[in-house]
């Protein structure tokens, strides 16, 4: 059996959750993203406690994400601003939140932000492109197939992802026949 940790594990995702830390790396983030920058902000945002907070900053820290900066001498205080690394995970946070809102799981009447182009002021949202075509795909459209970096693990997952998928393709197939037919008689 693993242990709790993802070392060794080959898979991008895997790597995120482990620099990320667990919820409370990810509410930093989020804070990080929305412009909170300083320890007492993150506690009354979250309601981390301090053990908690400083044990996570330090793991952010430490995996390149934040950086931590002297704002104040005497007393010593410092902030905690996004790296070029932790930008480029805090992409998700807009992702993660319109998920949120279409899954009604924020716990407000209504979505409590939104995303919007800083130039234009017009809602943004997230999805899926294809590079070479520009066509605007759904999640269902999506397919994951082995990268040049996959392991025997990897593999195994991939091959039972591809194996569900020809099982689902094939019921939808089977469902529609007799649509089809009657198309075809038409």
């Amino acid at each position: 059996m693993r242990s709790k940790g993802f070392d060794g594990m080959v898979c991008s995702i895997a790597g995120v959750m482990a620099v990320i830390g667990d919820r409370w790396g990810l509410l930093i983030l989020r804070d990080l993203v929305l412009g909170l920058s300083r320890y007492d902000d993150f506690r009354q945002s979250s309601g981390v406690t301090n053990a908690t907070l400083s044990d996570r900053l330090k793991h952010l820290e430490a995996h390149g994400l934040v950086e931590r900066r002297r704002y104040q001498v005497n007393p010593e205080r410092f902030e905690y601003l996004l790296t070029q690394r932790g930008w480029q995970i805090a992409a998700v946070m807009p992702v993660l939140a319109q998920i949120g809102d279409r899954l009604d799981v924020s716990g407000a009447p209504a979505p409590p932000m939104k995303i919007v182009n800083r130039n234009t002021g017009a809602e943004v949202g997230w999805s899926f492109i294809d590079r070479d075509t520009g066509e605007q795909l759904s999640a269902q459209d999506i397919a994951i197939e082995e990268g040049p970096g996959a392991d025997d693990l990897m593999r195994w997952r991939l091959s039972h992802a591809e194996r569900r998928h020809k099982a689902v393709d094939a019921n939808v197939t089977h469902r529609n026949a007799p649509v089809a037919a009657a198309k075809r008689r038409k």
